[in-house]
């Protein structure tokens, strides 16, 4: 199975003046490529029979597939994420992924303070989650370092903190990006996620 770079589902542009046509661009073309490119090679890699050794040296072989498999499956979630700023971005509407807002958190408002003030923390590169607990059906929020996915968890809403993501932009003010995101954030798909996740149905 080879991999592939999905489309993005919006113009480079669309997502203006929040982040920038050539961020966009950097982000999908060359480090989202990146970890395609490196998963491929690693299945193809991985597929090959070993060469012979002594039984004494014989050991298993690890797959070297995780990091750029992670890479992968996050940033296809994150450009889903995302919807076109003339459009209904940043728009939550009345329905069971705002009640589930309202029960976790209070609030709309307090979801993002609480989850721009976890976000911030990271130190390092890393994303930030809302994720529903399969088990509880309720909304958390948590973080990963590097291109570590979540796994326990279904995740709602991601949002990528490496610098790539907002540097061009917004410099090392990594507040500045967490809050302008929010405008761009796609409700409509971070409910369809939701609905499956508590009906069981959510498949990545």
């Amino acid at each position: 199975m080879v991999h592939t770079l999905p489309d993005l589902p919006y113009a480079y542009d669309a997502l203006e003046p929040y982040i920038s046509r050539q961020i966009m661009e950097l982000h999908h073309k060359k480090h989202h490529q990146t970890y395609v490119n490196a998963l491929n090679a690693a299945e193809e890699g991985y597929a090959k029979p070993p060469p012979p050794a002594p039984a004494s040296l014989s050991t298993p072989r690890s797959s070297s597939t995780a990091v750029p498999c992670a890479g992968h499956i996050n940033h296809s979630l994150f450009w889903k994420n995302l919807a076109p700023a003339k459009g209904h971005s940043g728009q939550l509407q009345p329905g069971p992924l705002a009640d589930a807002i309202n029960k976790s958190f209070g609030s709309l408002d307090n979801l993002k303070k609480e989850f721009n003030a976890a976000t911030a923390g990271i130190q390092g590169s890393g994303w930030g989650w809302l994720v529903l607990d399969p088990k509880t059906k309720s909304l958390a929020i948590t973080t990963t370092a590097n291109q570590d996915p979540v796994t326990s968890q279904i995740p709602i809403i991601g949002v990528d903190v490496w610098e790539h993501a907002f540097y061009l932009q917004y410099l090392n003010v990594k507040v500045d990006y967490l809050n302008a995101i929010w405008n761009v954030i796609d409700f409509q798909e971070a409910e369809k996620r939701y609905n499956e996740g508590v009906s069981g149905q959510f498949k990545l």
